[in-house]
């Protein structure tokens, strides 16, 4: 069977930092595929007898998605250093040379829609990248992460390690609405069949508190509806320090804390998602395009999955900023997102993500623009 495109080459060049004691800095989205994907390369590095000298996650409302300028310019002290990149980083093209230029040797390990160059980093691991012969495209990060993991130790994976591994796959490749099928549905059965015997912390205090709850599936679902929650402390998202914590009871005042901020977050939603119905009661247009600048960026994806379901239609919702708007887009099963805003792509700053599933980012300027040539290219 065909192995992903440059899987091996990434893992001897890992395998190579550790044994150099080369700086390694893990660099992951906030969303829960990324801050698993870099959980189980953190804990792989750990046990071939590396360490990972930074972390970091992007904070959406301030700095955008993806490899940002902000982020190299906090990281720069780190240089050089391997810079690996996980649940991002395919569209970051201009990011990733200025990354080259500080002095960090970039890995990309991705999952979302290769855009028509590719970023110049050392190796790039995304199975939807071209000349990549692996036959099932549609893994979550964590899915890449985890095999990436595999190659990584070879004999030294345990089967406790899998097991571990296999625990957050699952979950993430279920909060990424990756389908069920090939080797999701591996991932996804094997991982949940481990759970209720975890060792992490994290997962036992999730158990505990839903045991109320008829079966595993139900219990993962409350899991990821409390990790969807934006909480960052340290510039550390909630879904890396519950998953990371050290002990049970401490996991446990954190779900606590989690639970209240849900419930902020769901009225939240619902003040959202009536403003918009508002704004669209009349409208004909083939598409919904609304933003503001008091809408979430954590609660916009919500709300544009709902509205995507509910009309059938390409939704794109931004939060407005002072000179520019980021986005989110849900698209129906017949339109490609992507590929959409690929016809509009010389008014954007940067796009990119899934068919489905996607987000943007335009000047404010362009807004209009942008609106027109989506419909005019549907």
């Amino acid at each position: 069977m065909e192995e992903i495109k440059n899987l091996k080459k990434a893992a001897g060049r890992i395998q190579k930092a550790v044994k150099k004691k080369e700086r390694i800095v893990l660099y992951g989205d906030a969303d829960l595929d990324g801050t698993t994907s870099v959980i189980i390369l953190e804990e792989t590095i750990k046990n071939l007898g590396g360490t990972v000298s930074a972390f970091y996650f992007p904070d959406r409302e301030k700095e955008g998605y993806g490899l940002t300028k902000k982020a190299l310019g906090f990281l720069k002290n780190k240089a050089p250093a391997l810079l690996i990149v996980l649940d991002c980083g395919i569209g970051n093209v201009k990011e990733v040379s200025l990354a080259n230029k500080i002095g960090f040797k970039v890995i990309v390990v991705d999952h979302h829609e290769p855009l028509d160059k590719l970023p110049s980093a050392e190796i790039i691991v995304d199975p939807k990248q071209k000349g990549d012969n692996y036959p099932f495209k549609k893994l979550a990060c964590v899915g890449v992460a985890f095999k990436l993991s595999e190659a990584v130790l070879g004999k030294k994976m345990t089967d406790s390690l899998r097991k571990n591994f296999l625990e957050l796959t699952a979950i993430a490749t279920i909060a990424d609405m990756m389908p069920k099928e090939s080797e999701n549905k591996i991932f996804i059965e094997q991982g949940l069949s481990f759970l209720e015997d975890s060792w992490r912390p994290g997962i036992k205090a999730f158990l505990e508190e839903f045991k109320d709850c008829p079966d595993i599936y139900q219990k993962v679902s409350k899991v990821i509806s409390i990790l969807n929650i934006r909480d960052v402390e340290n510039n550390l998202p909630a879904s890396f320090r519950l998953m990371t914590c050290s002990s049970v009871q401490e996991a446990k005042e954190m779900i606590r804390e989690f639970l209240e901020k849900t419930e902020t977050r769901k009225n939240k939603l619902e003040e959202m998602m009536a403003e918009i119905e508002k704004r669209i009661s009349s409208n004909e247009e083939p598409i919904i395009f609304e933003g503001n600048n008091d809408f979430e960026l954590m609660l916009v994806s919500s709300a544009a999955s709902i509205l995507c379901r509910k009309y059938g239609k390409p939704v794109f919702l931004y939060k407005t900023m002072e000179k520019e708007s980021q986005g989110t887009v849900r698209t129906p099963k017949e339109v490609n997102g992507v590929s959409l805003m690929k016809k509009c792509s010389d008014l954007l700053m940067t796009f990119g993500g899934h068919a489905q599933a996607a987000g943007f980012r335009v000047k404010n300027e362009n807004l209009e623009k942008f609106k027109s040539c989506l419909i005019k290219n549907l």
